[in-house]
């Protein structure tokens, strides 16, 4: 599982990906080098969500590309996702392992909190996500995460690690250097005229990274 959790981690928004494109966008993402695609979808129905994931998981398992989706348990287990992403207050981690099941990736928000980060590795967790560590278009609101804390996390903690706000390809370097092993973006991706170029830029990141 460690080597799917691993790479760009691209998030759908739909004000970006309206339903007519979302497919044919998240396809130019992986083109790109996305290995990590959530789907985040607040305000549909239910139904219609089950429709576009359906399309989704066909296009990701045909890429070998991971799909989470944000939040919605039981929808991840009606379509067969790969696994769900959740914040501090959604469905707890007991609760969403037991309906999913072992194999289900599992990765939980911890913000700023180191502590937050242990209680999710001693629950199961899969990945911890940190952030936002920059600017954010997305949640210009939300508490901003020094870099340290993936440090502390890379070091203390034996788990994947996700960064997340206002990351482009000029500082997502410092991030991947401080122990973050994704990098997740939204409008870096998505929000860009040219989407397969923009994913190539962040996935450049990882080939330094590796080498």
């Amino acid at each position: 599982m460690m080597t799917k959790l691993h790479g760009l981690y691209v998030i759908t928004d739909p004000t970006l990906t309206a339903d007519d494109e979302l497919i044919k966008k998240v396809a130019l993402a992986i083109a790109g080098g996305a290995r990590i695609i959530q789907y985040r979808n607040k305000h549909a129905e239910p139904d219609h969500c089950a429709q576009e994931l359906i399309a989704l998981r066909e296009l990701c398992h045909h890429h070998d590309a991971t799909l989470l989706i944000n939040d919605d348990v039981q929808l991840a287990k009606l379509v067969g996702a790969d696994g769900v992403h959740l914040g501090q207050q959604d469905l707890d981690l007991a609760n969403a392992r037991q309906l999913l099941g072992p194999d289900a990736i599992i990765g939980i928000t911890c913000h700023d909190s180191l502590e937050l980060a242990k209680t999710a590795v001693t629950g199961g967790a899969d990945y911890i996500a940190f952030g936002r560590f920059f600017p954010s278009k997305s949640k210009p609101d939300a508490p901003p995460a020094k870099v340290d804390i993936l440090e502390q996390a890379h070091t203390e903690l034996n788990i994947p690690i996700v960064a997340i706000g206002g990351i482009t390809p000029s500082n997502g370097d410092i991030l991947l250097r401080h122990g973050a092993d994704m990098l997740a973006v939204i409008h870096g991706v998505f929000g860009q005229a040219d989407i397969e170029l923009a994913a190539k830029k962040y996935a450049h990141l990882f080939q330094d990274d590796s080498s």
